[in-house]
């Protein structure tokens, strides 16, 4: 496993093709900061012994100790740990661990390359597991490059004016192929290791060009990366670690990029588009019931901090909204070891979550997103963006009538208020409060794609005849499905 400084060399070592406001920068630009202290945290809990058996795992591959979050999952246990270890980073970087991008989009593969294999007699799955085997070995980081740009969302992608609204199969060659488009609100992309590509969506046989997956390096030709990184101000004298984090966005550009045959794992089948992009996007609602609760955590602790700053951590209409946050985040959370318990052993061996309850967790954190700001902007006042800036706190003339401003607890020093009320305004109002909110709602799939999901896994037939029953239409209730169902053993 790869140290903090080892990863940051590897990607120093990377080609420029990162594009920040209108420079061509490298992986060291300082606007990235805050993004790569995110990751070299799941690199340095590597190396601490009281991490052990929950950041690291044993491969299934290789049988050697490697990061979890280069891990498939192979039981519920896995899962659960794979759900405690995102809790806990997420938590000690201020929410989105980030990371988890990868190893959701290695355990899509590694099951739909199993599937395409057993229906088509194609050799996806042989090779993607070595490529996996590689991943592993070099504790590799990777983004999930899935979101395509969509174009006009009414028509199909065959059907789009501009080809490059997805991604998508410009020529087969014998030795590979090459590939054309965009990939949007890629996630850490700038300073990943790998960039994973897979399909957004249900494809149609016209579609065929646009049924691709494959790994690349992210510093790849003819790949360009336009980022947007999101980050805080640093501060002069009341620093924090949480102005030391950061995340970023990328649009993907793929500019007739070649993909070496070895490194791609779909190429044109079609029917398994959907089954590929819901196989990540199970994976990774299932890793927010963990993420999420840490957001709600973060949430929870600086209000309940606000309140004690303002002396009126108490006060009974405090302490009820408090319990809302706690209450949305640990449901979230429940939900995720529920869908552990009764998830699925796939073919591949990689052991999959339970569809409904990932996606009744995801669902409930990004309708409950803006009440859990709401809910700290209401403790806390409007203190969040009055605050004057670091500077006066410091400026001997002005930092005299500051000491009043923070003086409301008598509990409380002058310095520990200073932080207190710098740390809402990070938290509540700035741009990564916005990143979060947003995030909140729409990363990993917006209220309706868990909706979606939840209908197509819902048997509503099953519902109706309970209430027939009830109601006297049915003599009978059939409860042989329910009664057969049981969680999976742990291991």
């Amino acid at each position: 496993m790869r140290t903090p400084e080892e990863y940051c060399s590897s990607l120093n070592k990377m080609k420029r093709n990162v594009y920040i406001g209108g420079d061509k920068v490298g992986r060291d630009d300082p606007r990235l900061l805050g993004n790569l202290k995110v990751m070299q945290t799941t690199f340095q809990l590597a190396q601490n012994t009281d991490w052990e058996g929950v950041i690291t795992a044993e491969s299934s591959i290789t049988g050697k100790i490697i990061n979890r979050f280069t891990h498939l999952a192979q039981n519920p246990l896995d899962l659960i740990k794979k759900q405690k270890m995102i809790r806990l980073t997420a938590t000690r970087v201020g929410g989105c661990i980030q990371r988890c991008m990868g190893q959701d989009a290695i355990a899509a593969l590694s099951v739909a390359t199993k599937e395409m294999d057993e229906k088509l007699d194609t050799e996806y799955h042989q090779r993607f597991m070595s490529y996996l085997r590689e991943y592993q070995e070099r504790d590799w980081a990777g983004a999930c490059c899935q979101t395509d740009s969509k174009g006009d969302r009414i028509k199909r992608p065959h059907e789009q004016e501009d080809p490059d609204a997805y991604v998508h199969i410009v020529e087969e060659k014998s030795d590979g192929i090459v590939v054309s488009g965009l990939k949007i609100s890629i996630t850490m992309a700038a300073v990943a290791d790998e960039l994973l590509v897979i399909p957004t969506r249900a494809l149609t046989e016209k579609d065929r060009y646009y049924a691709v997956a494959f790994a690349i390096p992210a510093d790849w030709e003819n790949v360009r990366l336009i980022t947007r990184p999101a980050g805080l101000r640093e501060r002069k004298k009341f620093k924090c670690p949480y102005t030391e984090m950061g995340v970023s966005e990328s649009v993907v550009v793929f500019d007739n990029a070649f993909i070496p045959k070895e490194r791609v794992f779909m190429c044109g089948e079609w029917k398994f588009g959907r089954r590929i992009a819901l196989l990540f996007a199970n994976s990774h609602r299932f890793s927010y019931t963990g993420c999420k609760p840490a957001v709600s955590d973060v949430l929870c602790g600086t209000a309940a901090l606000a309140a004690e700053a303002n002396n009126i951590e108490r006060v009974s209409h405090v302490t009820q909204k408090l319990s809302e946050i706690v209450g949305t985040g640990e449901l979230a959370f429940a939900a995720g070891i529920a869908a552990a318990l009764y998830g699925e052993k796939t073919s591949s061996g990689t052991f999959t979550p339970n569809e409904t309850y990932a996606n009744v967790g995801r669902r409930l954190m990004g309708e409950f997103i803006y009440h859990e700001f709401n809910i700290l902007t209401e403790i806390a006042g409007g203190l969040s963006v009055t605050l004057p800036f670091e500077d006066d706190f410091l400026q001997e003339v002005t930092k005299k009538d500051l000491e009043k401003l923070m003086k409301r607890n008598p509990q409380m020093s002058y310095e520990d208020a200073c932080r207190v009320w710098r740390f809402v305004e990070n938290v509540a109002a700035s741009s990564m409060a916005s990143w979060y909110q947003i995030a909140g709602v729409h990363g990993g799939g917006s209220p309706i794609m868990e909706t979606i999901a939840l209908n197509i896994e819902t048997d509503y037939e099953s519902k109706k005849n309970v209430a027939k029953y009830l109601a006297g239409i049915n003599e009978e209730l059939d409860q042989s499905k329910q009664l057969k169902s049981m969680p999976c053993d742990l291991s």
